[in-house]
């Protein structure tokens, strides 16, 4: 059996040029291709690590005289450097069955708007077109994953099925409806394919803060932070047809507002996410880790909205700006403590608090500071459908409000002075929280996810944060104030951008 390698740079190449500040590389979705034709051949040459798995039924074989293995995806939206996709194959290649893909479509999720179908919707055709050059019939299942799944594999005598990983609550209880329901003899496993360390892996518990899990995290990125084998044409062809997809017919059956639209800077699927992240690279690594708390400087990745709908691998994201950004080493741990020990923290905090959401799942602390300045007077006080529409007296807040709605994405330094505000001009911390979130699910492109929902309760409820000096309203919740970001940045500049007035 052929060894992964245990480098994590990928094969040895021309190295990248640095011109002007700025780095060139070769076309990343090329480079990225024959990193994996040259780590395997396919995943059964690969040194799979078996922990990734958890195997979630009694039945841990696939039976004789099945039809086919079926890889349930939902959360990692994408064909290649997917875990849950590989271990789907490699299944289906030792048991020498076909390969099914399967996405159950809901017609309403939480605050999803059409904006978030959109965006995930046109990443699922490239993944049906992709699926369909590789002999891997994509299957577009419409209804309640609880109803669609044990279906299909009940009616084309499937061996077994294996789903993807998301510590929220709602994908949560659709796993444990679908194992439910599925026949007794099919084997049912669950692959982390989103964090780079097995969530179950890193801890067993939730963690305080990011400084009990980094080292958690880091410890196990020898073993896991490798690089991805293919997903290969598949040798067994399936004995039925696929029924064609009308995806413009798709979106006519959702039951979502179609008045927050899809935004233009963003280009859904994987494609679209390597672009972004070739673009990231070249462009803005090097001034990353100096200007990333700066809404006037574009520094950032801006790569949540496919991390968000699995549509790129933070792993290979990891693996590129490693690769590349040997010359920008505090840009790189800068990222690297972003997209791995904080999204991972977030994912913990998720799975181990069932109150991700609400002020219970707080600490003990926060939950009584907040509550002995329940009644302090607030000087200002919003409605949702004022702070909806940008009509504060904070041009600085509106503005990026106005940010978040148009563009569906707000910087993330700004995150946190937004919720924050929302603190201090809403009735209560409870109606502070709920405003937060509904209107990060209704806008942010990578809204309703665990770092989303982490981010409004640092902001609010001090989650993996600690007391600081008391003051009105807030309590011991740690403060910001417009005065403090113009030591940061310059407001004038950020509001003159996005217009934001001042409503007194």
């Amino acid at each position: 059996m052929k060894k992964a390698s245990s480098k994590t740079d990928g094969p040895a190449e021309k190295k990248p040029k640095i011109e002007g500040g700025s780095i060139k590389t070769d076309d990343f979705l090329e480079q990225f291709k024959t990193t994996r034709n040259e780590t395997a051949k396919s995943i059964l040459d690969f040194d799979f690590k078996k922990k990734r798995v958890r195997i979630l039924s009694d039945a841990k074989e696939v039976d004789e005289n099945k039809q086919g293995v079926v890889y349930w995806m939902s959360r990692d939206a994408r064909v290649q450097d997917n875990w849950a996709f590989l271990f789907a194959q490699k299944l289906a290649l030792k048991n020498e069955l076909p390969l099914h893909v399967c996405f159950s479509l809901v017609p309403k999720f939480l605050d999803a708007t059409i904006r978030h179908y959109k965006f995930m919707l046109n990443g699922l055709e490239e993944v049906s077109k992709e699926c369909e050059s590789l002999n891997i019939n994509f299957h577009m299942l419409t209804g309640m994953a609880k109803d669609t799944i044990p279906a299909f594999v009940k009616k084309h005598n499937i061996g077994a099925v294996v789903c993807d990983f998301s510590p929220l609550r709602v994908p949560l209880k659709w796993v444990e409806d679908v194992g439910e329901s599925l026949p007794a003899e099919v084997p049912f496993c669950q692959v982390d394919a989103h964090n780079i360390v097995p969530l179950w892996v890193t801890s067993e518990k939730q963690e305080y803060a990011a400084r009990t899990i980094r080292n958690k995290v880091n410890n196990n990125l020898n073993t896991y932070l490798t690089q991805f084998p293919p997903v290969i044409k598949h040798p067994h062809k399936a004995s039925f047809k696929v029924n064609p997809i009308d995806w413009g017919g798709l979106l006519n059956t959702l039951e979502v507002d179609r008045s927050v639209d899809e935004v233009a800077w963003a280009t859904p699927g994987y494609k679209g996410g390597v672009r972004m992240l070739q673009s990231f690279v070249e462009k803005r690594l090097r001034k990353f880790n100096a200007k990333r708390n700066d809404p006037t400087d574009d520094a950032l990745s801006n790569l949540s909205p496919w991390f968000h709908f699995g549509q790129i691998s933070v792993q290979r994201s990891i693996l590129a700006v490693k690769k590349y950004g040997k010359g920008y080493s505090e840009g790189v741990a800068a990222f690297c403590e972003e997209s791995i020990v904080r999204r991972e923290l977030s994912d913990n905090f998720c799975y181990y608090n069932k109150n991700y959401d609400n002020l219970k799942g707080a600490y003990d602390w926060a939950q009584k500071t907040l509550n002995d300045h329940r009644k302090d007077k607030r000087t200002y006080i919003y409605s949702r459908e004022q702070l909806e529409k940008a009509r504060t007296h904070d041009d600085l807040w509106n503005s990026a409000q106005i940010q978040m709605v148009n563009e569906g994405k707000m910087h993330g330094f700004l995150r946190m002075y937004w919720a924050k505000k929302i603190l201090e001009w809403t009735k209560t911390p409870e109606e502070a929280l709920e405003t937060a979130i509904y209107l990060n699910d209704r806008y942010q492109l990578d809204g309703r996810d665990p770092n989303g929902y982490v981010g409004c309760m640092w902001s609010i409820a001090g989650i993996h944060d600690q007391g600081w000096r008391e003051r009105e309203v807030f309590g011991k919740i740690r403060y910001m104030n417009y005065e403090g970001c113009k030591r940061k940045f310059d407001v004038a500049a950020f509001v003159a951008r996005y217009g934001g007035k001042v409503f007194k």
